[in-house]
């Protein structure tokens, strides 16, 4: 299979725009298609914003809805899926939540934040309750988390049993704990032998900082491509011959006793 040339759009667009988020999620899928990407990822609660406040029943939408509409016409037009994260209102709960368009329009995969970070999170969303949530795309095992999530090493562990080869997730990483872009992502990649896109919101955003420093992490550790501090499209390839010699090499899920274990949980 060739690599998946994988583009991660570092951006927080505009805080209560939906309209004005989707228009930047175009002009990046035009970018990203014309690299030869076909897969576009964007960040956690990336439809909406994410210091929304008390908007966010208003902004909510079923995974079906109307955003969900324009980013499948967005994955059809340029030929990419896409990977956006929006807030979700299933009844009378919300949840914090990401989604894959296929380069059909067709939704891939939908998962709901299992790990809720802070008060705002607690106050208006949901903790979702299924910790795998995968899809298939170009030969590739995809699988979804959202920030928060990736910071629990079971989560990824899960995600490596169950097969995950790209794990994507969509963040709102703000100061000061930069440290998780910059060394927990490379050592989850490489502790569970997978890729993940770790693609973040940038600058200040109501009473949040966000960091920046988007990355694609390959299994041996090392990061394939790295954005700054500001908005930015970077362009990253998962190569799935790498990652196969990489799991042949490294002993980590061979050498595992699940039998020890039973005392974590």
């Amino acid at each position: 299979m060739p690599p998946l040339r994988t583009a991660l759009l570092q951006s927080s667009g505009r805080p209560g725009a939906v309209a004005e988020n989707l228009k930047t999620l175009d002009d990046a899928a035009a970018r990203a298609a014309a690299s030869g990407a076909r897969l576009l990822v964007a960040p956690e609660l990336f439809l909406t914003g994410y210091a929304i406040g008390d908007a966010v029943p208003e902004l909510a939408e079923p995974v079906d809805g109307p955003g969900a509409q324009a980013v499948a016409e967005i994955a059809v037009r340029h030929g990419l899926a896409v990977l956006y994260g929006y807030p979700e209102r299933d009844g009378d709960r919300i949840f914090n939540a990401s989604q894959l368009i296929g380069r059909d329009g067709a939704s891939l995969a939908n998962y709901r934040k299992t790990h809720l970070f802070g008060c705002f999170e607690q106050e208006w969303f949901t903790p979702g309750e299924q910790p795998v949530v995968q899809a298939d795309l170009d030969g590739l095992r995809i699988g979804l988390l959202i920030c928060y999530d990736v910071e629990f090493p079971e989560n990824v562990r899960a995600h490596a049993l169950a097969g995950t080869d790209l794990l994507l997730v969509p963040t709102a990483q703000m100061h000061p704990f930069q440290f998780v872009a910059e060394s927990v992502i490379p050592v989850r990649a490489f502790e569970s032998q997978m890729y993940v896109a770790y693609v973040n919101r940038t600058g200040p955003e109501g009473e949040f900082e966000f960091v920046g420093l988007s990355c694609l992490a390959g299994p041996d550790g090392t990061v394939r491509t790295r954005a700054g501090r500001g908005e930015e499209l970077v362009i990253g390839e998962v190569d799935p011959e790498f990652l196969a010699a990489s799991r042949t090499a490294n002993p980590y899920l061979h050498d595992r006793r699940p039998g020890l274990y039973g005392s974590l949980a």
